[in-house]
């Protein structure tokens, strides 16, 4: 594949690509794009929590797990960072591991019946 057309334009183009991408559930492409994306603007959440997305769909769970990890690391309450952090340890098989982080995102989603 050529990568410099997965890297042309501007982020707000690229940030569309990517959303096609992973929206056709070309994880993989999706991921390709919003890679280089997230070196550019590290700050912002949406394109690394969709970059995690595309890993956990194309089962590239440690990839998944380190992205999630930085969201939760720099808000703690970020809910569906925490339900996905949850579900690919869940994936992995560290059950123990996730327990935490679901209880808290059913928390923070308000679903305290199963906190």
């Amino acid at each position: 594949m050529n990568t410099k057309w997965y890297d042309r334009g501007t982020p707000a183009q690229r940030w569309k690509r990517a959303r096609k991408f992973f929206d056709a559930r070309d994880y993989a492409g999706a991921a390709r794009v919003l890679e280089k994306l997230v070196e550019e603007v590290p700050e912002q959440t949406g394109p690394r929590l969709l970059l995690a997305r595309a890993y956990y769909h194309s089962a590239q769970l440690r990839r998944a797990e380190a992205e999630l990890r930085v969201i939760v690391e720099r808000d703690p309450v970020e809910q569906y960072a925490r339900l996905m952090l949850g579900r690919t340890l869940q994936r992995q098989g560290r059950h123990t591991e996730a327990e935490p982080h679901m209880r808290l995102a059913s928390a923070l989603a308000g679903d305290f019946a199963q906190v």
